[in-house]
């Protein structure tokens, strides 16, 4: 069962991350246009299209736990972040719930134990302490 809820959680935020980043890579103008009623820049919209594409990608290849870890952080700080942008901006509240929810699922609560780096890498006890 937690191997499902691994897949299920990681294929939406694969899918998001994924469709997401190439819709801002494509400056895809709905996209560009909302980016710009948040304030941000439109060149940042390329940058974050293309970490978010590199997110998606990490989630999906196997045996990558470092790059793992880095995507589902940025993609806990990046979906927090447009949470508070759609917030201060007065969006309607789905915008500020979906992006909280995929935080949420970025979240480390689903991964299994040996996907985990401080599992992979964890000291034993008396080895390496200061």
């Amino acid at each position: 069962m937690k191997a499902i809820s691994y897949w299920t959680t990681t294929g939406i935020l694969a899918l998001g991350l994924l469709a997401g980043g190439a819709a801002e890579l494509a400056r895809y103008q709905p996209t560009v246009e909302r980016m710009v009623h948040l304030g941000y820049p439109v060149y940042f919209v390329m940058i974050i299209g293309a970490w978010k594409v590199l997110g998606g990608v990490a989630l999906l290849v196997p045996r990558l736990p470092q790059p793992k870890e880095w995507a589902y952080a940025g993609i806990f700080f990046n979906m927090t972040g447009a949470a508070i942008s759609h917030a201060v901006y007065h969006d309607a509240a789905w915008h500020v719930i979906v992006t909280l929810g995929f935080a949420a699922l970025a979240s480390w609560a689903t991964r299994p134990l040996s996907r985990r780096l401080g599992v992979l890498f964890a000291v034993k006890a008396g080895e390496g302490e200061i």
